[in-house]
């Protein structure tokens, strides 16, 4: 009878020490569906063990991450991949030179990948762009900031960005206008709080490549002076704009001067009557959408 015990000890004890190779298997397949997962050849007090000691934070592990920490030291030694864009990239998504930072609610400029071509930041919380946000990015072809609380664009945030063809910042709280890169193609500013003096005389004329020039929905008294040739539509839609000069679209000292690449001027919803201005228009190919009578 006292021998009994002793036997059945042993009976326990040998598959513990060494466990055939089909209960390994069956052991990791088994424990697969639990996050806590250990490798078949730990005893259960080694099991236990590790996993306090990797759950210390109090979060869990999963298979991939216990087999990674239960691996040979000789992969612990290499250096883990330093990747300076990693925390922008998980806050965004990153995409062969696209950054997509829209709506997550973000009220600065993230840091970006300095090969980032497109950036488009919708619907978020920025309220101001500094001049090192893209002081290192001078890829940017496209900045899309449109649905954002934007009131200050600090002095050179865009100079250095001398291949950016298209700016959107629409839908802010801009009162004035920023010194543009002279390769824009298209500027969105509308639904702003622009008001005319919030515009440089010259802000328009270097830009000889603007084709695209949005500016409704603001506070303009008047229509922007200098308006480069590249101009094919004109939205200046809901602001106050009360008058406008022979010289505002066309050149009073030249009577056969024509607009070739004018389309479309749009300028409904001021208060100014268009047809008081005739000879504002002689040089277009078609009238401004507007009121005439």
């Amino acid at each position: 009878m006292e021998t009994l015990p002793a036997t059945f000890f042993f009976f326990v004890f040998v598959p513990l020490v060494n466990p055939a190779p089909p209960l390994q298997q069956e052991s990791l397949q088994y424990y697969e569906y639990d996050t806590d997962v250990s490798m078949g050849s730990l005893t259960q007090q080694d099991y236990e063990m590790q996993s306090k000691d990797v759950r210390k934070d109090g979060t869990n592990v999963s298979l991939d991450t216990s087999l990674m920490l239960q691996s040979d030291d000789s992969q612990l030694d290499v250096p883990p991949t330093k990747d300076t864009n990693l925390p922008t990239c998980l806050l965004c998504v990153c995409l062969s030179g696209s950054v997509y930072c829209e709506e997550i609610d973000i009220e600065a400029v993230p840091p970006l990948p300095k090969e980032t071509a497109y950036l488009y930041a919708r619907f978020n919380k920025i309220k101001r762009i500094a001049a090192s946000d893209f002081a290192d990015i001078t890829t940017l072809r496209r900045i899309d900031f449109s649905g954002n609380r934007i009131e200050e664009i600090e002095d050179g945030a865009f100079s250095k960005l001398l291949l950016l063809e298209e700016l959107s910042l629409a839908e802010n709280r801009l009162v004035k206008l920023p010194v543009l890169p002279p390769k824009l193609t298209t500027f969105n500013a509308n639904q702003n709080r622009i008001k005319s003096r919030g515009i440089k005389a010259n802000a328009f004329k270097k830009l000889t490549n603007l084709a695209y020039l949005y500016l409704g929905h603001n506070a303009l008294e008047s229509v922007p002076l200098n308006l480069p040739e590249s101009l094919r539509i004109l939205h200046l839609q809901y602001n106050n704009i009360t008058t406008i000069t022979d010289d505002t679209f066309c050149k009073s000292n030249n009577t056969r001067y024509i607009r070739t690449r004018m389309d479309e001027i749009r300028m409904e919803g001021n208060p100014i009557v268009l047809a008081k201005h005739v000879n504002a228009f002689s040089c277009l190919r078609m009238l401004p959408v507007g009121t005439y009578y």
